[in-house]
């Protein structure tokens, strides 16, 4: 079995005070056995506004924030998730929100560009998100391999594209990262629905990393990170605060799961398979 962490933070607009929170919290995942650590969405930056992350954004292979997490998964020998760091695109006054994902050398291995934007206005809480304005959408389904499974990439708002997962389980993902920043309206009455059902659905582990808590331009987000299991119970949970979630992780467990719970192979429509040829 492997150890699995997923990490939440209240971030503010100061990187520099966010990577050291960062650190304290990679530190404290490490020292409770994780090998496997998810930071969560926009974990470096949450801007004052929404152009701050424009500003701050990084070309791909360097910056402050991408060798911050090179550094932490090299000196702790851990895999890290890297939650979502704002980089370059070709598109004047927008970047890419990329999940990184580092192996214990420091290298990336795997990119991921959240694909599904949060352009909502939410009428009860009268709050108004338009990602769009400075992010570019994302094209690419990531699965990549690693010690704990194949590992699937999802950001915050892909969690209700079930699409997407599905197209993951094309490429035999075992294990889903999902670094969030939920709304605390939002994430009230769907969060645990939405990353429990995204388990039980592909049978597999989901470790959700999220912001959790008020923040200095005024947005309050839900926390609640988990680490669920193939059958969609909830291994470890936080509920707000900075602070980490751990747990064991047994594939062993979850191919026992597949095998005696058959439902992926029942499947009979596969509408996955040609969009991911496209993607």
């Amino acid at each position: 079995m492997s150890r699995v962490a997923a990490i939440q933070m209240a971030s503010g607009p100061n990187i520099g005070a966010n990577l050291i929170e960062a650190e304290r919290l990679i530190g404290m995942a490490v020292e409770n056995g994780a090998e496997l650590l998810v930071l969560p969405e926009n974990f470096a930056l949450m801007g004052l506004t929404e152009e701050d992350k424009v500003e701050a954004c990084e070309d791909e292979g360097s910056g402050p924030i991408q060798g911050f997490l090179s550094r932490q998964a090299a000196t702790h020998g851990v895999w890290i998730v890297g939650g979502t760091v704002p980089l370059r695109s070709p598109q004047a006054g927008k970047v890419y929100a990329a999940c990184l994902v580092y192996d214990p050398s420091g290298a990336v291995v795997a990119r991921y560009d959240k694909m599904h934007l949060f352009d909502v206005r939410i009428e009860a809480s009268q709050e108004n998100y338009t990602e769009s304005l400075t992010i570019v959408p994302g094209e690419r389904v990531t699965v990549v391999d690693t010690p704990f499974g194949r590992l699937g990439l999802a950001v915050c708002y892909d969690l209700r594209f079930p699409e997407l997962f599905r197209c993951m389980l094309e490429q035999d993902v075992e294990l889903f990262a999902i670094p969030s920043a939920f709304t605390a309206f939002t994430g009230k009455a769907h969060w645990e629905a939405l990353v429990r059902v995204r388990a039980i659905e592909n049978l597999c582990y989901v470790v959700a990393a999220a912001q959790g808590g008020y923040h200095i331009n005024g947005r309050e987000t839900y926390g609640d990170s988990m680490v669920v299991d193939p059958w969609g119970n909830v291994l470890d949970r936080l509920a707000n605060g900075a602070g980490v979630v751990c747990a064991s992780l047994d594939l062993e467990h979850l191919r026992g799961i597949r095998r005696g719970f058959p439902a992926i192979s029942h499947r009979r429509l596969h509408c996955c398979d040609e969009a991911a040829k496209r993607l």
